[in-house]
């Protein structure tokens, strides 16, 4: 059950590929990452980790509410 907050770069991509995305893919300045009809952009690995607002935009984007989310 991951927390909505801070979150290292690698348990974000865990966690979305256990939603049933694909990827990470390389494409212009970032990664993307693949479902369906969804593409969302993942930021780029960097020494902190991801803050929740950000970690909020990523859900936005997917489409993932924070429930489902922390019911992983």
């Amino acid at each position: 059950m991951p927390p909505f907050g801070p979150l290292k770069r690698k348990d974000i991509l865990k966690y979305l590929k256990l939603l049933g995305f694909n990827g990470p893919y390389s494409g212009g300045k970032h990664q993307f990452m693949v479902l369906k009809d969804i593409t969302i952009r993942i930021p780029n690995p960097h020494q902190s980790d991801i803050g929740k607002e950000l970690l909020a935009r990523i859900l936005r984007q997917a489409g993932i509410s924070r429930s489902e989310w922390e019911k992983l």
